[in-house]
Formats: C-alpha cells, structure tokens, sequence
C-alpha cells in the first residue's frame, strides 16, 4: 500500500478536519467554507455536494488528504 489509502475517503474524515489538495495545495476549511462553490461556513468535508471539486484546480474529491493537527 502506499499510505496513501484515505485519499478521498469521505467517511473517514472528522467534521473539523481541513483537507489539502493533492495537486495545487489549496485548503478546505470548514471554518471558511467555500466562496466560490457557495458552500456555507460549518459544511464539513463529507457533507459537499458530490459533484464538488478544487475551487482553484478544479481536482476532484478524491485527490484531497486529511491536514495534520498543526492548525
């Protein structure tokens, strides 16, 4: 395995959690939501629309990973 396992593994991911993406490093923030989706501030990770993808890169769910805790 390549430790890379929980890639885009939606039920895995805590509501707080902050999810990278894998190609262009931007950062989904609960806390800020997502402006540019039109995603309400509080939206955990796993409660985005399916279709949902990087605001910035346009990368599906798939390619984001869980940040670590150093917030």
């Amino acid at each position: 395995m390549s430790g890379f396992e929980n890639f885009g593994k939606r039920e895995t991911v805590d509501a707080a959690d902050r999810m990278e993406c894998g190609i262009c490093w931007h950062v989904y923030d609960p806390a800020e939501g997502d402006p540019v989706w039109q995603i309400d501030i509080g939206t955990a990770f796993s409660d985005l629309p399916q279709d949902w993808r990087c605001p910035n890169c346009d990368a599906p769910q798939e390619k984001f990973m869980r940040l670590g805790d150093g917030r």
